[in-house]
């Protein structure tokens, strides 16, 4: 059998109890955004990475709303959401020149949404054949950087 060590993933398994809070609620009103990997607040909306990328440069945009439902969010919510969407989607390409990119939000637990009481929309960048066996047959994910250096290249560059 074959191991394949990821050692800091350690903190997260020690750490892992179940919070009352919603952890984007917690990272907005942390007085170390940083350490929750926050990129950027706006009027209506936040940007922050996602700690559990499926390729580096993962990020998540969501309403400072804690909100489930996209359709109770006002007009100016959604315009700003799109705003940082497309300003991240020109950010990631800056950085990681990919080839495409995921743009999309699972809205409620039956959808697939990890946290479904405060929606958010993921930005993944993709690249050809950067879905390979090592997902499908077991079941890990390869991600060539740290979140620490994903993070400081994408505060660099917003």
């Amino acid at each position: 059998m074959k191991r394949i060590w990821s050692p800091w993933r350690m903190k997260y398994i020690q750490n892992n109890h179940t919070a009352d809070q919603c952890p984007f609620c917690a990272a907005l009103e942390s007085s170390r955004p940083a350490e929750h990997y926050l990129v950027y607040k706006g009027g209506k909306t936040f940007v922050i990475l996602n700690r559990y990328p499926y390729t580096s440069g993962h990020l998540l945009i969501l309403p400072l709303e804690h909100q489930e439902n996209m359709a109770a969010l006002d007009a100016e919510t959604r315009t700003e959401m799109m705003e940082m969407i497309n300003h991240a989607l020109k950010v990631l390409g800056q950085i990681y020149h990919p080839e495409g990119f995921n743009v999309g939000m699972n809205m409620g637990e039956a959808a697939g949404a990890g946290i479904p009481k405060h929606l958010h929309w993921h930005i993944v960048p993709r690249w050809i054949g950067d879905t390979n066996y090592m997902t499908a047959i077991g079941d890990v994910r390869v991600l060539p950087e740290t979140l620490e250096n994903t993070y400081q290249k994408i505060i660099t560059t917003w």
